[in-house]
């Protein structure tokens, strides 16, 4: 469990890194394949029986629902805030001697 909890820390840890720009990283240089020559071998072959499945299409009656929307009004209630003075309590530190 606590080897779960220190990978976790560290996942987190490199995500936040990488999000906070303290790690960027360009590439420098292109990638390229390397150049593979393949020559002779063969490819599987397989027998294969499946089911037979009919595909077609066919007239029919169905009964569709008729969608419709109405506009009523309503009381919708209205939030908002006002402006509050408040008096902040001070702190007055002295440096010790």
């Amino acid at each position: 469990m606590r080897g779960l909890i220190i990978a976790a820390v560290l996942i987190v840890a490199v995500v936040a890194i990488f999000a906070f720009g303290l790690v960027n990283i360009n590439q420098t240089k292109e990638t390229r394949l390397p150049q593979v020559a393949v020559q002779g071998g063969q490819a599987p072959a397989f027998d294969v029986d499946t089911a037979k499945v009919d595909v077609g299409t066919r007239k029919a009656s169905v009964d569709v629902p008729v969608m419709g929307t109405k506009e009523t009004k309503i009381d919708v209630p209205v939030v908002g805030t006002k402006k509050e003075s408040i008096d902040l309590p001070t702190v007055d530190v002295k440096k010790a001697q």
